[in-house]
């Protein structure tokens, strides 16, 4: 990586960006197809100074709301926003994202009764999350469930990420909007101000997903909500799955989440998936 990696990847995707792909008239006398600083910085709301210095490699220190505006003016992708992410964090600026203190981290494992719990659900789909949203402990009828939607993929699964940050997230679910909103609720400002890990993955969103997240973020409500339906696009057919989230105490905000099926389709299509085989209901006669 180059000294100035930031400074050339942002000169790099400015010129590679015409003025029609951003809805600006092409007009004559152009030296080059790309957007001129003074056009991306019209479009981010920064000032051509600010934009110069940043391609110079003279300020290192860009704010997350700039890069934002910035990553949105020039539409980048989410590989390309990825790849802004660790060019600034290798800036050595205050942004640099993926780093927090470790004071009090997120638990990332639950107690040993409630393991023996999610051992006592098999096969429905169950799973615990921790504050932030880190999938921590799961049946595996929720793997079965999980795994080909790409929810699983990676070292820290975490939901928030998966639905902001995944591109998959949005054909996984029909509801994104409101599953969306959902997600953004566990990263609102209050738990951001007082959870220092809470605002390291609020702020890597804001770089990789910009408005999409904050505008939810904004919008959502104080707390997700604890019960109700999901619509899941599965390669094995769509879900209507109900869900309980249940808060377990004295856990460092872990809950407990278990899924059922909504309807016979469901129930049909689920018992696929996990392998569970449904027996014959035993009923008192009088």
């Amino acid at each position: 990586m180059s000294d100035n990696e930031l400074g050339a990847f942002l000169r790099l995707r400015r010129e590679s960006v015409t003025p029609a792909e951003v809805g600006l008239p092409t007009g004559p006398r152009r030296r080059t197809p790309g957007l001129r600083r003074a056009e991306l910085a019209t479009l981010a709301g920064i000032s051509v100074e600010y934009l110069t210095r940043l391609e110079q490699g003279r300020d290192r220190n860009p704010s997350l709301q700039v890069l934002a505006a910035i990553a949105d003016a020039l539409r980048l992708s989410h590989e390309e926003r990825m790849h802004l992410l660790f060019a600034t964090k290798h800036a050595g600026g205050k942004t640099s994202l993926l780093t927090c203190p470790a004071e009090v981290p997120p638990t990332l494992r639950p107690r040993a009764t409630v393991l023996a719990l999610l051992e006592r659900l098999e096969p429905t789909p169950a799973m615990v999350v921790n504050r932030l949203n880190d999938l921590i402990a799961y049946t595996s009828g929720y793997e079965r469930l999980a795994r080909p939607l790409g929810i699983l993929d990676g070292e820290r699964p975490n939901l928030v990420r998966y639905v902001f940050a995944n591109p998959r997230s949005r054909d996984v679910f029909p509801d994104w909007e409101w599953v969306a909103t959902q997600q953004a609720a566990v990263l609102k400002d209050d738990a951001v101000r007082i959870d220092e890990h809470a605002a390291a993955l609020a702020q890597e969103l804001t770089l990789v997903a910009g408005a999409v997240f904050t505008e939810r973020v904004a919008a959502a409500a104080a707390f997700a909500a604890r019960s109700g339906t999901q619509r899941i696009a599965h390669p094995e057919g769509e879900l209507r799955l109900a869900f309980e989230s249940l808060a377990l105490p004295d856990t460092d905000g872990q809950e407990l989440v278990v899924y059922l099926p909504d309807d016979e389709a469901t129930a049909r299509t689920l018992d696929r998936i996990t392998g569970r085989r449904p027996g014959t209901l035993r009923m008192v006669t009088a």
